[in-house]
Parts: C-alpha cells; sequence; structure tokens
C-alpha cells in the first residue's frame, strides 16, 4: 500500500492565501466592474438632467424673451399714443377759453353796428362798459387775475422797468410810479410782467 504523501503545512497555507487572494481579487473585480456600471448609469443621468435642465432654462429664456418684446412693443403703442393725445390737446387747449369768448366777440359785433348808426355817445360809452365788463368777468372765471400795482417797490421778480423818471418825492424813489401795460396770473401763476415806470 502507497501511501498519499502529505503536503506540506506552508503549501496548505500558501494554497489556501492564494484561494483566498483569487476570491478577494475577483470580489474587488466584480465590486469594480459595479461601480464602473454605477458610474456609467450615473453619468447617464447625470447627462439627462443636466439636458432636462439646459431644455428647461432654455423655455424660460425664450419665454423671457417674448415677454420682453411684448412690453417693448406695448411701451412703443403707449408712446405713439401719449405724444398723439399730446398733439391734439396743444391743437385744442385754448377751445374752452375761445367758446367762452365767442359770446364776447357777438357783443362787440353788435356794439360795432350800434356805433355806426348812434348818435348818443352816452349809449355807446355804456355799451363798450357792458362789453368789456362781460370780458374781464369770462377771463376771471377761466383762473385770470391782474396784477395790483400802486406805488408799490419795484419788484424785479414781478415788474419789467420800461423807463425811470425823476421821483416828484424822495418817498417815491424806487417805487412804482405808472403802469404801461398791466401784469396778469393765471391761476396764481404769473403769466406777464406789468410794464411800469419807476421814480429814481
Amino acid at each position: 500500500m502507497f501511501f498519499k504523501k502529505k503536503k506540506p503545512m506552508t503549501e496548505n497555507i500558501n494554497d489556501n492565501m492564494n484561494a483566498k487572494s483569487d476570491i478577494t481579487d475577483n470580489m474587488a473585480q466584480n465590486e469594480t466592474d459595479e461601480l464602473v456600471n454605477g458610474e456609467e448609469m450615473n453619468e447617464d443621468t447625470d447627462m439627462q438632467v443636466e439636458a432636462d435642465q439646459v431644455s428647461k432654462l432654455q423655455a424660460e429664456v425664450s419665454d423671457m424673451k417674448d415677454k420682453h418684446l411684448r412690453l417693448i412693443a406695448e411701451f412703443e403703442n403707449l408712446r405713439r399714443r401719449n405724444a398723439k393725445e399730446k398733439e391734439e390737446l396743444f391743437k385744442t387747449a385754448g377751445k374752452d377759453i375761445l367758446q367762452s369768448l365767442l359770446v364776447v366777440l357777438d357783443d362787440m359785433g353788435r356794439a360795432e353796428k350800434q356805433i355806426e348808426s348812434a348818435k348818443d355817445i352816452a349809449a355807446i360809452r355804456e355799451g363798450v362798459a357792458l362789453v368789456f365788463g362781460k370780458l374781464k368777468s369770462t377771463l376771471q372765471s377761466k383762473g385770470l387775475k391782474m396784477m395790483e400795482t400802486g406805488n408799490d417797490e419795484f419788484n424785479p421778480d414781478l415788474h419789467e422797468a420800461i423807463t425811470e423818471i425823476p421821483a416828484p418825492s424822495d418817498d417815491l424813489k424806487g417805487k412804482i410810479l405808472d403802469v404801461v401795460e398791466p401784469g396778469y396770473y393765471l391761476n396764481d401763476k404769473l403769466i406777464r410782467y406789468a410794464k411800469v415806470v419807476v421814480g429814481n
């Protein structure tokens, strides 16, 4: 009978270690393959997410461009409409005042006819005074107010000196002696300086 020769213990340990090493290598290779496959899947998923985000951002940009163009178009339409309204306003700005003055113009026309045939100067005077009073009241109702200038101090913000003459007394120096054209306010805003003669 032949006996099988036993392997030395070190050889068994080496074989076991080699077997374990092979198993470990196989496991490591499997894990690496799984990681690589997982990374490839992650890369595919990441690329899909990025593509979705890009298309979403492109849609938002397109939407914003569309809104921007609409706003520009609306602004242009508003600007044109405002310019047209402004032009019409300038054309008809004095319409209200002119309509109210037509009544006075009619009265002046009637007065002119009466003057041609009238022989009574007092009646003519009275008619002209009535027309003038109507004109003043119409303009006052529209906000026109005459500047009161007596012997006031000369004020370059309100008055325009036409000429200077010697003052009759010392207390009238630098004061208004005569009003050539009265000044006017429209709704408390100065629209015409008073043309005055000032004492020096």
